[in-house]
């Protein structure tokens, strides 16, 4: 066992009452410093080949950490792209450069190859960023590093706030990004989201050190940075919202239907899904059946707002859904890798539903000691997976195999293991 149960009285945090639980540090008494300004004001916007070329070569000659964060325009525009990124490195400053303007970014990447990479959320932004050439190989993530130290806010503004000190600007988060040219304030409040980035990295880092939590930190920066893209979702019409009122296949192929549609037609017009059609339509349409154009009107979601053209556009998905054979209906459900949904386990094996039970409260039980959250210490899929299907013998060895086999990182292995050899020797009730 590590020394993380320790917690020292002396800690280098600046906090505002955001500290980690029961840490036994220090808590200013002095208010939050209201963040207005970058350092070096707000850099113009670098919009051609030449002012990136200036970027590259100044962030390449820059020292230490970079920060690094990406804007999207989620809820207006098709797909996560980035339409800002934000970078800042001591001895280059910060950086605004329009990956519209400059979609190709690898030649920045390639330049910080060697650098470790300060995001915050990193796995909200890596997606984005490698479309565009930007893929790090060392990353330090505050967010995460923020939830192993204990924090019970783990957002870039109380992070900020809680151990810096400062209060950064909220109000342009969830802004259209794909605006141009973009304004004023939403440039400032970009700037500021590196600008600090880089100091919250550095106060983490110590915490995590205190709390004997730096090389499990490091383990998981690790996981992130080296994990390949993800695979397409299966199926992704499945999760439109309110599915779960879709019983019968006909209605299921409904939604399907207009799903898909509606994904072409977003595409297209490089617009929101949802700002095509709701999901709450596409989901009154698969109950309602509609015969014809007429019916088709006349449900939420299809008013008077919705052109002839493409009401006849959804009543031919919903035709084309109800005119499939039997065989072609699609099946309710998805196929299960793994083991079955766990409220189902006390029927199909109660030995193993006992297991479980004992599991997830000894990984409660510990992760509670180590103030981190429980989905941080081990994958809960992990440990259903071990459960359902222990290894024989459900040794310390054979639960560590197995638990790696899952993705489990080293520390995780260390921690969780003797907890899961001891609850699956747990009997049925």
């Amino acid at each position: 066992m590590t020394d993380a149960h320790d917690t020292a009285a002396d800690s280098s945090l600046r906090t505002t009452g955001g500290a980690p639980p029961d840490d036994g540090g220090s808590t200013a008494t002095e208010g939050p410093i209201p963040l207005l300004e970058p350092r070096e004001g707000i850099p113009p916007v670098i919009a051609d080949e030449a002012g990136l070329a200036e970027v590259i070569a100044a962030f390449a000659a820059g020292t230490g950490p970079v920060a690094v964060d990406a804007e999207r325009a989620s809820g207006y525009r098709y797909g996560q792209r980035a339409y800002l990124v934000q970078l800042r490195r001591e001895g280059a400053g910060t950086a605004l450069i329009d990956p519209v303007a400059c979609p190709d970014l690898s030649g920045l990447g390639d330049a910080l190859s060697g650098a470790e990479w300060v995001l915050h959320a990193a796995t909200q932004d890596l997606p984005c960023l490698r479309e565009i050439g930007m893929v790090p190989t060392r990353l330090f993530d505050t967010e995460l590093a923020g939830r192993l130290a204990g924090f019970p806010r783990v957002g870039l503004g109380a992070m900020v706030e809680n151990v810096l000190g400062y209060v950064l600007e909220k109000g342009h988060s969830a802004v259209d990004w794909s605006t141009r040219p973009l304004p004023e304030p939403w440039l400032r409040y970009a700037a500021l989201d590196v600008e600090l980035l880089v100091d919250l990295r550095d106060a983490l880092e110590k915490e995590l050190d205190r709390q004997g939590k730096l090389e499990w930190a490091r383990q998981e920066f690790d996981a992130i940075a080296s994990a390949p893209p993800p695979e397409p979702r299966k199926d992704p019409w499945r999760r439109t919202s309110g599915m779960h009122k879709v019983r019968r296949r006909r209605q299921l192929a409904v939604v399907r239907e207009l799903w898909e549609t509606r994904d072409r037609m977003a595409q297209r017009r490089d617009v929101s899904p949802g700002k095509v059609l709701s999901d709450a339509a596409i989901v009154e349409a698969a109950l309602s059946l509609p015969a014809n154009v007429h019916a088709l009107s006349a449900l939420s979601g299809f008013g008077h707002r919705t052109g002839r053209r493409q009401l006849e556009q959804w009543q031919a998905a919903v035709d084309r859904a109800r005119a499939l054979p039997e065989a072609q209906l699609p099946q309710p459900g998805q196929p299960v890798a793994g083991p079955p949904p766990p409220r189902a386990w006390a029927d199909k094996d109660p030995a193993a539903a006992a297991r479980l039970s004992a599991a997830r409260a000894k990984v409660t039980a510990l992760a509670e000691e180590l103030n981190l959250p429980q989905e941080n210490l081990i994958a809960p899929d992990a440990v259903r997976r071990v459960c359902w299907e222990p290894p024989q013998p459900p040794d310390a060895e054979g639960v560590a195999q197995a638990l790696v086999g899952h993705g489990a990182r080293p520390w995780q292995v260390e921690l969780v293991t003797p907890a899961l050899v001891e609850a699956l020797s747990a009997k049925a009730p």
